[in-house]
């Protein structure tokens, strides 16, 4: 894996010292009146099918398990207006989904796909969450051209988006600088997602990755794209068919975002309040004042056997813990209770770790 942190040292500064700030407040049109917006965008549709199994579309798994996820959390918040680029087998182009967020200044968009390899070629399996940037493996590549093929049911699609062929890695150079002022929170609503579909739904963990989506390319807001698993292994796709599987996949999402929306509503509750001064001031204060009895870390390696404190295997971290879990030794490196700092972490810990990923805690104990 590649670093997911590609900015500009001066983006850099600004997401570190006032990304809670800007952030939140760019959605301030939704906060005013106490909703928090969600778009949630099922892959294809219509005349597009997208990647397609044995027995089953892409179209339609996502689909199912889109509207699961829209009804988990219509449910469970009451204060989330939650959004669909569609609901139902149509056809929807690309930028149309990224205007559909953006008109609605929604705070948090979803797209939710599933993956595929050519049938000549032996399939994987595993669940992997993507954020916008610039794909540094070819594997990477591959899952962005196909998704982004969809353009060419489109007409005048290269009048449309500049130019860009999805079959040209070419024109993939130009998220190389793009700016993206919501990478750091997206990143972390990736990881919550991602360890939820891992240990919740027990799915081969193909980590959070970064890559170049033109669904995510115009989104003003943190954006994440899940693709739920493989349609082209016999095996996940009887898993992406079943009602059970596609319950647990809508499950596992909502979690991620049921624990975004709460440090969503930790920080957001000081723009309601004081003047704009005032507001900064707080700000930096809940950065550094988030609850103490919930604590983040960034778990970096698992052992069927204990470790030594100063293992080769820590290639130079210190101090790391263990937790058990499952009959398996499991190391992490870090703990902060505030979700900025240990994304930053994180960001120099994948330098070591390319897989490294964040896990919660509370009282002690591993939140799953």
């Amino acid at each position: 894996m590649f670093s997911l942190y590609y900015m500009k040292t001066s983006e850099l500064v600004l997401i570190v010292l006032l990304g809670v700030f800007i952030a939140f407040s760019t959605t301030s049109l939704s906060a005013q009146n106490g909703k928090f917006t969600l778009v949630i965008d099922p892959g294809h549709g219509g005349k597009d099918p997208g990647a397609l199994g044995s027995s089953s579309k892409e179209k339609d798994i996502v689909l199912s398990v889109a509207l699961k996820l829209g009804a988990l959390i219509e449910s469970n918040h009451p204060d989330v207006d939650v959004l669909y680029t569609r609901n139902k087998d149509l056809f929807v182009p690309l930028n149309q989904r990224a205007s559909i967020a953006n008109k609605a200044h929604a705070n948090l968009f979803i797209s939710i796909h599933c993956n595929a390899l050519d049938r000549r070629r032996t399939s994987p399996q595993g669940v992997e969450t993507f954020v916008l940037g610039l794909h540094r493996s070819k594997d990477n590549l591959d899952v962005a051209k196909a998704e982004n093929s969809v353009i060419m049911y489109e007409e005048d699609y290269s009048v449309k988006y500049e130019g860009f062929n999805p079959n040209e890695p070419e024109s993939y150079i130009i998220f190389e600088f793009m700016a993206n002022e919501f990478l750091d929170l997206s990143v972390y609503f990736a990881s919550l997602v991602q360890n939820q579909l891992v240990t919740n739904s027990k799915r081969v963990n193909r980590n959070v990755r970064q890559a170049g989506f033109l669904v995510l390319r115009e989104v003003a807001m943190p954006s994440i794209l899940v693709e739920l698993g493989y349609i082209s292994n016999k095996q996940e796709e009887a898993y992406l068919k079943s009602t059970s599987g596609q319950t647990s996949l809508a499950r596992s999402i909502y979690n991620g975002f049921r624990d975004y929306k709460k440090e969503f509503d930790k920080k957001s509750f000081v723009f309601s309040n004081g003047s704009d001064s005032d507001n900064v001031s707080a700000v930096q204060s809940t950065v550094i004042t988030a609850s103490q009895d919930k604590e983040y870390r960034i778990q970096i390696l698992t052992s069927s056997k204990k470790l030594d404190s100063g293992s080769p295997s820590f290639k130079g971290l210190s101090p790391v813990e263990f937790y058990y879990d499952g009959g398996i030794y499991k190391y992490t490196y870090g703990n902060s209770n505030n979700t900025e700092s240990i994304v930053k972490e994180l960001r120099e810990v994948k330098k070591k770790f390319k897989d490294a990923f964040i896990v919660e805690f509370e009282n002690g104990h591993r939140v799953k």
